[in-house]
């Protein structure tokens, strides 16, 4: 009875450690759409969508849209980066474009040319707003 729920579980849990990867020396233009992590050393244009992880190699390029749980970037980005929990920017990244991210940490000497949009803090500001206004209207 309890063996069912842990294979599902474990099941779920092999799809999001997937890891796909774009090779060195590889091109792909198109959309992708996965459960699994990223890896692109080579280049890609177009959309890519997971609610795993991507990271773009040193020699990595992507040209187009990026919807993803985290990111970690060390080569070039152009375009529309969506990223829900946390963008990492080496220092050898390139990027320019839209970013809208939950937390953002970029290591010096990287080249960030983009407009940036910080979507989770301003959720949990509100919330810790409406708490402490709860707060307030109980204590008087």
């Amino acid at each position: 009875m309890f063996n069912n729920k842990d294979k599902n579980s474990e099941k779920q849990h092999q799809k999001t450690m997937e890891r796909n990867v774009i090779a060195k020396n590889s091109s792909f233009i198109g959309d992708i759409t996965s459960e699994g992590d990223f890896r692109i050393d080579g280049i890609l244009e177009g959309t890519l969508k997971t609610v795993g992880r991507v990271i773009i190699g040193t020699d990595g390029a992507i040209k187009g849209t990026v919807e993803a749980g985290n990111a970690d970037i060390e080569g070039k980005f152009s375009g529309q980066l969506l990223v829900s929990k946390t963008l990492t920017i080496k220092a050898t990244a390139n990027i320019s474009g839209d970013v809208t991210i939950g937390k953002l940490s970029i290591e010096p000497g990287a080249t960030f040319n983009a407009t940036c949009a910080m979507k989770g803090a301003l959720k949990e500001l509100s919330q810790n707003n409406d708490k402490k206004q709860q707060a307030e209207k109980n204590a008087s």
